[in-house]
């Protein structure tokens, strides 16, 4: 330090004691030029190193749901808020970094989620605000959704990847009563390609099918949209699906069994491809009237009349070739037990339209055999002449019995 030091700092002539000597010899000298720097550009010295204390932000940003939070409502919006300042961003997100619409007050004072969240999905809030002297303060927090306590599940017909017959419609039954029809129906979508309209129609609490005014045309693509991934079904029951099913039509075949002649004619593509002579239900065992739609194949399988209520009339462990056409127990099936003759001119089933078939399923040129490989699930079976009333079109999947226009009276939408 210079004599000049020395007399700009009050430090000479005598003003310091030897203790004081000392002490400049140890450091001192070091606070001492900070000082003097200070009184030279008028400043005030803040700390060892003289720097200015930071200007703190006094925007409060608040966040709902809180930071942390594990089981946050998913029902419930986000809200971010600040006091003593304007918002000037915020942004949630969710682990696959797709961000939640929301809606910004006039007064930039709040911002409210628009899209609803997801459960059982974490997001992260990012906010920044600033007050009124232009200084900026953030919020980073994060939180998760929790999982519904009760749930729902939807069923469907035909399955993914899957090609089916002209008739066969998109059939959904549910594990649990929906209540809220219009909701659950929103949330479905049934897309054909070509275009076509397709319309909804409940049937029960539990089943939901979806079909067009006329058969598909053979070829068309169809997608199922299952968005009900936390819709609530009934009060506290949400959805748990969001998956798309895709199933193609294949060639247009439809059969027409007339019970006053006992045939069964196949046309296929537009062409009569093959006739059948059959047997049908006996007086007191009539076939269902109306158009049926193949919804199960089985090459072989055991008919008991205890299981349709019939007592105990009949129990074959091998009828072939079986084609089922309704829920309550009509197939289209081969016939090896009944007399030849009596195909095409008797009617002595339970009500199923029977093909003359052998035993053991093992011979491909039966009428049940042929009629069995022409055929795939979704092909329609019209039956006509039975002398009973059309079937109900909720036992199996008989909705094209339903004129078009109270097919769609039948819509929630």
């Amino acid at each position: 330090m210079t004599a000049q030091d020395q007399q700009e700092c009050g430090v000479a002539g005598g003003g310091m004691s030897r203790r004081g000597v000392l002490a400049g010899l140890l450091g001192a000298p070091v606070l001492l030029v900070a000082a003097c720097d200070s009184a030279r550009s008028g400043g005030t010295a803040s700390g060892a190193g003289g720097a200015a204390a930071p200007r703190t932000s006094i925007a409060a940003i608040t966040v709902s749901p809180a930071d942390g939070t594990a089981d946050a409502p998913f029902t419930a919006p986000v809200q971010v808020g600040v006091a003593s300042g304007t918002l000037a961003s915020v942004t949630v997100t969710d682990a696959a970094g797709r961000q939640i619409a929301g809606r910004l007050a006039p007064d930039r004072a709040s911002w409210t989620s628009t899209t609803a969240l997801s459960s059982a999905t974490r997001y992260v809030v990012a906010a920044v605000a600033v007050d009124k002297n232009k200084l900026q303060a953030n919020a980073d927090t994060s939180f998760t959704t929790a999982a519904p306590a009760h749930t729902f599940v939807a069923y469907f017909t035909p399955e993914n990847g899957s090609t089916v017959g002209v008739g066969m419609p998109v059939s959904i039954t549910f594990n649990t009563p929906v209540t809220d029809r219009k909701a659950v129906q929103q949330a479905i979508t049934v897309l054909a390609d070509p275009g076509v309209e397709i319309a909804g129609h409940w049937y029960s609490s539990t089943r939901l099918d979806f079909r067009p005014e006329q058969y598909w045309a053979k070829g068309t693509r169809v997608t199922l949209q299952l968005r009900l991934k936390d819709v609530e079904g009934a009060t506290g029951v949400y959805g748990t699906q969001a998956k798309d099913v895709h199933f193609t039509i294949g060639r247009s075949q439809t059969s027409v069994a007339d019970l006053s002649a006992d045939t069964l004619t196949v046309t296929t593509d537009g062409q009569v491809t093959a006739t059948y002579q059959v047997i049908g239900g006996a007086p007191q065992h009539r076939t269902w009237a109306g158009k049926m739609v193949i919804s199960e194949q089985f090459q072989q399988t055991k008919m008991d009349s205890t299981t349709v209520g019939l007592g105990d009339e009949y129990s074959i462990p091998d009828v072939p070739h079986a084609q089922r056409l309704t829920a309550s127990g009509t197939f289209v099936h081969g016939n090896y037990w009944s007399a030849p003759a009596a195909f095409g001119n008797a009617n002595t089933s339970h009500g199923c339209v029977a093909l003359r078939d052998v035993q053991g399923a093992d011979d491909p040129g039966t009428d049940a055999a042929k009629f069995f490989r022409s055929s795939m699930v979704g092909d329609v079976v019209e039956v006509v002449n039975s002398g009973d009333r059309t079937v109900d079109p909720a036992n199996g999947l008989g909705d094209w019995n339903l004129s078009w226009a109270d097919w769609k009276a039948g819509s929630a939408l």
